[in-house]
């Protein structure tokens, strides 16, 4: 069974477009010593694909998702597509280049879900509340969805509940929930299990890439779970990380 699903996957990736494309894309830091950079020199990333980002920390992989969210300005790029559905695609490099910033928000806003390391949940409102909050934000209905996802990460009896009468684990539930609950095109997640106990973070991974893939979703994250990654099927990027001359270049590229 698991062999048949790869296999439809495959397949669906020969077939589908790119969602990501870019070229010659670089985020720097310059600290007193030395200079830090983060360098995307080719990256293409097709629909419903699932996408691993490793590396030690403090390398890069938070900068590059947040740079993909859209959340982040690189310092230069040549080429940023974004192309969420069957449409012509956005130029993300001329929406930063004039400042059009309610574009990009709205890019963000229906087409990307995010799941933070810590669930980042808006602390005075409930879980109900919390997972609703993107379909309402992009002008959908509240309601069967946001429940039926619920359903799924059994967090039900939690609904009315506020975030900090969670456990870490249900929080992360939470998280990913509310990621999913306005069908995105794209989720990116931060080492959404970092803070789990080997069990949970087992249960909450699974589940979160079975919802994704149910849903067609594009899937890219920062893990240091390699094993757990790889037995799921994700792709790995390429990681590169180069000392030169007081610069210190972090390199991810497809």
């Amino acid at each position: 069974m698991q062999e048949t699903r790869r296999t439809y996957a495959d397949f669906k990736l020969m077939t589908a477009g790119t969602v990501f494309s870019l070229r010659e894309v670089v985020k720097s830091w310059v600290a007193p010593d030395a200079v830090f950079q983060l360098s995307i020199p080719h990256l293409e990333v097709k629909a419903g694909q699932q996408i691993v980002v490793q590396g030690q920390s403090g390398c890069g992989k938070s900068t590059l998702l947040d740079v993909l969210a859209m959340t982040l300005e690189p310092t230069s790029n040549e080429h940023f597509h974004f192309r969420p559905d069957a449409g012509a695609g956005v130029d993300i490099r001329d929406a930063w280049a004039h400042r059009r910033m309610d574009q990009l928000a709205g890019l963000r806003g229906r087409h990307i879900g995010y799941v933070l390391q810590t669930g980042g949940l808006l602390p005075f409102i409930s879980v109900r509340e919390n997972i609703e909050l993107p379909r309402l934000l992009c002008g959908l209905p509240a309601g069967e969805t946001s429940l039926a996802l619920a359903e799924r990460l059994q967090i039900t009896d939690q609904l009315d509940k506020l975030p900090a009468a969670l456990s870490v684990g249900q929080r992360q539930r939470v998280a990913v929930a509310r990621a999913l609950a306005h069908e995105p095109a794209v989720v990116l997640a931060d080492e959404p299990t970092a803070s789990l106990d080997p069990h949970t973070a087992t249960e909450v991974m699974d589940l979160f890439v079975e919802l994704a893939v149910q849903r067609g979703v594009t899937l890219l994250l920062a893990s240091h779970d390699w094993a757990r990654v790889n037995e799921l099927g994700f792709t790995k990027l390429h990681h590169e990380q180069i000392d030169e001359k007081g610069v210190l270049r972090s390199e991810y590229y497809s």
